[in-house]
């Protein structure tokens, strides 16, 4: 069971042990991780604390996506 509430992109990098992830529901958030069960844990507990943040700062809070899905593919590069 995927227990996050909103969709994450995982993103493997050319380095072996680094990953990045972002929500595209969860404007804002994103973080890096050394592997992907290290990227789902912290965005499991960063999401949480981003809402709490938003809520603090009153800004507003997307619905939670009762079917989330993760993404995992490589780093989309940016062109020059």
């Amino acid at each position: 069971m995927i227990e996050l509430a909103y969709s994450l992109v995982i993103e493997a990098t050319d380095e072996p042990d680094y990953f990045g992830f972002y929500s595209p529901e969860l404007e804002g958030f994103s973080g890096i991780g050394h592997s992907i069960e290290d990227c789902l844990f912290q965005a499991k507990w960063g999401m949480r604390e981003h809402v709490e943040l938003l809520k603090e700062q009153g800004l507003p809070v997307p619905a939670r996506n009762p079917n989330a899905t993760i993404i995992i593919q490589n780093e989309k590069k940016i062109a020059a």
